[in-house]
């Protein structure tokens, strides 16, 4: 058992990825800023653009983790997400990529008796 308990922190192989490039991206634009060099803040930004982008395709891809509790065995970062392609409830990378859960997800409508008016009601006693 870790220092965190038994939990599942989330480790990815796309949050792992994202952080490796965004913390470069990071480390160039502070060479930007001791160098006062515009062309070394503008690849950092694009750096920067590149993890984010990088993170999302990942995670599109199944290589990320959907909001939530996962099942201990799907705790490991090597563990893809097969239904990462239906897309995640309440993901936005998700829903910016056009994916939603399928329909069968959702609940189906229950129909509901007619209103008893107070006219019908006397007409049945």
């Amino acid at each position: 058992m870790s220092a965190h308990g038994d939990v599942d922190l989330g480790h990815t192989v796309a949050g792992w990825t994202g952080t490796a490039i965004g913390l470069t991206g990071l480390g160039v634009m502070g060479l930007a800023v001791i160098a006062v060099s515009l062309p070394l803040a503008l690849l950092g930004s694009g750096i920067l653009a590149a993890a984010a982008a990088v993170t999302w395709v990942l995670h599109l891809l199944g290589w990320g983790k959907p909001s939530g509790v996962r099942p201990p065995e799907e705790w490991s970062w090597k563990v893809r997400d097969r239904a990462a392609r239906h897309g995640h409830r309440d993901c936005l990378g998700c829903r910016m990529a056009g994916r939603r859960p399928t329909a069968a997800a959702a609940p189906a409508p229950v129909e509901l008796p007619e209103p008893v008016t107070a006219v019908a009601a006397a007409a049945t006693r």
